[in-house]
């Protein structure tokens, strides 16, 4: 076949993080665009010892090495959507910022990884204006948890000044889903659209599991793949909380280690493993 002939991947490169379980940073990523039909690649910031009860320790990489890992990948293949996570500190932030304005026409996801879904901090303190001044401005959406809105904003996030805070968070020339607000039995996503200057909430019923570990790595790595599939930022984000919480709920069905395990982004192929388990058990 000529070369002009063929198909183009829908191509998310990520920058974030790598840990043993498989549950979060970098693995989370890739398997969140593989279930959601994207081609997943990525450069890795730090490496995180942790196993399901807690982190231990966490390693960053040369910055020097996270930018030719990305500049390589991004010269030669190219991307159609850029997905940033665990960053941790303000050099790391400053320099994938720098590396990222070297791309204007690709957009981006910022997920600003600075508490996990526990409240556990996992930035250094000076990071966090990095990404205010340096990562936010070149964002098509950014993606905190609730912990994380609200040390962007500085204050409690309530579904009652959710719509104030979320504006506010949009000053950059992002727009913004905040994830995970309270509302009695359910949890409510707050989704401004700064380009049309609306506000969505999505609300989901509570699902009793501790299998969240990578829910914002998921989430945010589903919607960077939606966009990278041309999908519009609104159309990315209603098909990201779907998908989100499939994963959740199919899930909370298996057992992970004592602590905090891991959602399930294959769910949707659960039906062909069973088939092919028990066609295979037969011979």
């Amino acid at each position: 076949m000529d070369n002009d002939n063929k198909k183009d991947f829908s191509k998310v490169f990520m920058i974030a993080g790598s840990e043993p379980l498989g549950s979060c940073g970098i693995q989370a990523d890739i398997k969140a665009v593989s279930a959601c039909g994207g081609f997943a690649a990525g450069a890795i910031t730090l490496i995180v010892d942790m196993d399901t009860t807690s982190v231990k320790g966490i390693r960053t990489m040369p910055v020097d090495l996270i930018l030719s890992q990305s500049r390589h990948f991004l010269s030669d293949v190219g991307a159609d959507c850029i997905k940033t996570g665990m960053l941790y500190e303000k050099q790391i932030v400053e320099a994938v910022a720098g590396l990222l304005r070297e791309y204007p026409d690709i957009p981006k996801v910022i997920d600003p990884v600075m508490v996990d879904s526990g409240g556990t901090s996992l930035i250094n303190a000076d990071a966090v204006e990095a990404y205010r001044e340096h990562l936010f401005p070149q964002a098509e959406i950014i993606t905190p948890n609730i912990h994380e809105a609200r040390v962007l904003a500085g204050e409690d996030i309530t579904l009652d000044n959710a719509d104030r805070v979320i504006r506010r968070l949009a000053d950059p020339g992002c727009s913004v889903i905040i994830k995970s607000i309270p509302n009695g039995d359910n949890l409510t996503d707050i989704f401004y659209n700064r380009r049309t200057d609306t506000v969505r909430r999505f609300s989901k019923r509570r699902i009793e599991t501790r299998n969240v570990n990578g829910t914002g790595d998921t989430f945010g790595s589903a919607i960077a793949t939606y966009i990278a599939r041309k999908y519009s930022l609104d159309a990315a984000v209603e098909r990201a909380e779907i998908f989100i919480n499939e994963s959740i709920a199919y899930g909370a069905e298996y057992r992970f280690g004592p602590g905090y395990g891991p959602v399930h982004p294959f769910y949707r192929m659960i039906d062909f493993f069973e088939r092919e388990d028990r066609n295979y058990s037969l011979k």
